[in-house]
């Protein structure tokens, strides 16, 4: 299969959302080569907790250590190859246990104990071997908190493979009086019948908002409207709701940055700093901490959505962090976790927990919408309706500086074809 025929500048063939072969080189050259997010340090605050992740297809384990370090190892016993985890989430003790024949291992994944070591004595099979201990991730990095992990051993260095994307997590960072954020320990987890793509192509399309969320939007806005007008204000999660629906002309107004390796900016277009009295206590505590100019510094970056490509979607003036896990070509696993900003009022977690929940959540009227554009969109693929996807719109038009693409339009497709330009040099690296 000839990759390099299924990728023109300003589109791309079905294919490569749907054919299994694709998928699986996918999983190979990209997922299971480049850096991978894992979780938060804060998932795993106590030696021996262990948070469950998959890395492409190879099922993970994220592990605080004695000496507080995080490790990542492969779910795998090396003797029978049994999986030493079944939970998504626990405390191990001291040691890894395997449920079928007790061979135990500590918490680095060395090998602790080999029961009736003696029948393995004049074989391979011995403690001093390091195939008998689990398999360590060739690469672990942290960021702020958030760890990676690689499963190659040469590469990018993480800074390098987050390079500009970097600000997702300094941004959710310095927006707490502490510089950190925890983890809220509630995962949303959801199933989308879909190829990956269409999720990370959705987060910056700036022309589907007021199409696909219209119903929600206007209904919002008009319950919004109406308070106003009783009693002089809404609540904030009113407003959240009401910018889906904003005009074509404000959404293209809305600038995206895409960068290398895919990675890519949203940028503002919320309106996420009001003036009440939680907002003023809040920013007195970052004025404390930070001094007047660096306060403003923080609050006043411009974004809304961050892209770390291929999987993982941040929010961070809302704290928010969705994050995929492929299954198949044709079904994705994502993610999504909500942070809490250290030593900052709850009123502004509170807030933050509502978009998370009314925009993320079983129950959301927003991501149901694009659920089922995604499926639609996945089985419109698969028929014979036609072979190629565009990404045409305002082809021609962008303005590159040093390998960053700026959109002169909010509404451009400059984010898709970005994607796509990594995808094909991931994908060639065979």
């Amino acid at each position: 299969m000839n990759l390099e025929t299924l990728v023109e500048p300003d589109r791309v063939h079905k294919t490569v959302y749907t054919d299994p072969q694709i998928f699986d080189r996918e999983m190979e050259l990209i997922w299971e080569r480049t850096w991978v997010y894992c979780g938060h340090e804060s998932q795993v605050p106590n030696p021996g907790d262990y948070a469950a992740v998959q890395i492409g297809r190879q099922p993970m384990i994220m592990v605080r250590q004695k000496n507080g370090e995080v490790q990542v190892l492969y779910n795998r016993c090396p003797h029978r190859g049994v999986q030493l985890v079944g939970n998504l989430k626990g405390n191990t003790g001291s040691a890894f246990v395997c449920s079928y024949h007790a061979w135990s291992f500590h918490l680095d994944g060395s090998v602790r104990a080999i029961p009736l070591a003696n029948g393995y004595e004049g074989t391979r099979m011995t403690k001093d071997n390091p195939d008998c201990s689990m398999k360590r991730a060739a690469r672990v990095g942290s960021y702020r908190g958030f760890v990676f992990a690689s499963l190659a051993a040469e590469g990018p260095t993480l800074d390098e493979f987050l390079g500009e994307a970097r600000i997702a997590f300094d941004d959710m960072c310095d927006r707490s009086p502490l510089g950190e954020v925890e983890v809220v320990p509630v995962c949303h987890r959801v199933m989308q019948h879909s190829n990956w793509k269409f999720f990370m192509e959705n987060q910056l399309d700036s022309l589907h908002p007021s199409v696909t969320h219209q119903s929600t939007g206007i209904a919002a806005g008009r319950v919004e409207k109406r308070l106003k007008a009783e009693t002089g204000s809404a609540p904030l999660y009113y407003h959240y709701l009401s910018t889906f629906a904003s005009s074509f002309e404000q959404w293209d107004a809305v600038q995206t940055i895409n960068f290398p390796h895919g990675h890519g900016i949203l940028k503002a277009y919320m309106g996420l700093r009001p003036k009440d009295p939680d907002s003023l206590e809040y920013e007195g505590l970052l004025k404390a901490a930070y001094g007047e100019a660096q306060t403003e510094e923080y609050l006043s970056r411009s974004i809304h959505h961050v892209l770390v490509y291929p999987y993982l979607s941040v929010q961070s003036p809302l704290q928010q962090l969705r994050c995929l896990r492929p299954i198949g070509p044709d079904k994705t696993m994502s993610e999504i976790w909500h942070f809490r900003l250290k030593g900052a009022p709850e009123a502004i977690y509170r807030r933050s927990l509502w978009y998370y929940n009314l925009v993320n959540s079983p129950a959301t009227m927003i991501n149901a919408d694009d659920l089922e554009n995604w499926a639609k969109g996945q089985w419109g693929l698969q028929s014979n309706g036609g072979d190629w996807v565009s990404f045409h719109r305002h082809f021609g038009d962008d303005r590159e500086e040093n390998g960053v693409t700026y959109s002169n339009h909010g509404t451009s497709e400059a984010v898709m074809r970005n994607q796509f330009k990594a995808w094909s040099t991931y994908m060639r690296a065979a």
